[in-house]
């Protein structure tokens, strides 16, 4: 019999819960700290709650990894259903940005090799994690085999190409990421810088342009670089401006060769970097 491949991801691959629920995906939260509430994130707080909070909230939100005890319960619990000869493909936000990735493998050690589980540090955040994540489990489900899967997963990380725009410097200045004059003076000058993640995983500043407009033409330009005329499987995130990224999403589907393209909404953990109207875009080869 062919070993069960289960895919478990955390919380800020901000996979919509009927996806994960479609693809069988088990997601472990993280918790979300909000002047003096905690929230475990996309179980007792939604996105587009937090993002209400967020312009509300008198101290910047912070978020915390899940516990190795957390992760460890999460396998045993699949082994406990699928036997402990089931594979697990467990793949995490960069760990340049939490200690999430290393929870998971602190609790893979916990279990003293009697089940197979493969953790994974994607090198990327939000929904360009969960894009990858979404494509294991799909290829998972369709009867891949695991190292199938891992292949995949290293040509997605290695492949895909991931844009944010940042509307508002306000909220970068509130994180500690830039200077409080820098943000004034930059949000004076409508300033929206265009930012990225390097092979690290960590955010480096691309570019910075006047004006919304003219940032999300530079975004598609760089890639129209990289895809061409190529099939590509495309993600459009936002914050609270639905409408914005729906209209982005539908130029992107005019412009390229899409096979498949998702808008999701950003989580906690950029979302409260980013604000409540930035526009993040990733894209995949075929």
């Amino acid at each position: 019999m062919v070993p069960r491949i289960c895919v478990v991801t955390d919380s800020t691959a901000d996979i919509p819960k009927e996806v994960a629920e479609q693809w069988d995906i088990h997601v472990v939260p993280l918790h979300v700290h909000i002047d003096h509430e905690t929230f475990l994130d996309g179980v007792t707080i939604t996105p587009l709650e937090f993002f209400e909070k967020l312009v509300k909230a008198n101290n910047f939100p912070t978020t915390s990894q899940p516990s190795p005890t957390h992760f460890e319960k999460k396998y045993r619990e699949l082994a406990g259903v699928y036997g402990e000869d089931v594979q697990i493909l467990s793949i995490h936000l960069s760990s340049a940005l939490s200690g999430t990735y290393q929870s998971a493998n602190l609790a893979r050690s916990f279990l003293d090799g009697k089940i197979d589980v493969s953790v994974i540090d994607s090198k990327k955040a939000a929904f360009f994690l969960g894009q990858i994540v979404v494509e294991a489990a799909k290829a998972a489900k369709s009867g891949k085999s695991k190292e199938d899967c891992l292949a995949l997963i290293k040509r997605m990380i290695d492949g895909q190409r991931d844009l944010f725009m940042i509307d508002d410097l306000t909220y970068l200045q509130k994180g500690g990421r830039i200077g409080k004059a820098q943000a004034l003076l930059g949000n004076l000058l409508s300033v929206k810088p265009i930012l990225s993640l390097n092979e690290e995983g960590e955010v480096y500043p691309l570019d910075k342009v006047r004006g919304k407009k003219k940032a999300i033409s530079k975004m598609l330009e760089y890639f129209h670089e990289y895809a061409g005329d190529e099939e590509v499987l495309c993600s459009v995130l936002y914050g609270k401006n639905h409408d914005e990224a729906k209209e982005l999403a539908e130029k992107i589907s005019g412009q390229f060769n899409v096979n498949e393209i998702h808008l999701v909404v950003l989580g906690p953990v950029i979302g409260a970097h980013a604000g409540p109207q930035a526009i993040a875009v990733s894209m995949m080869k075929k």
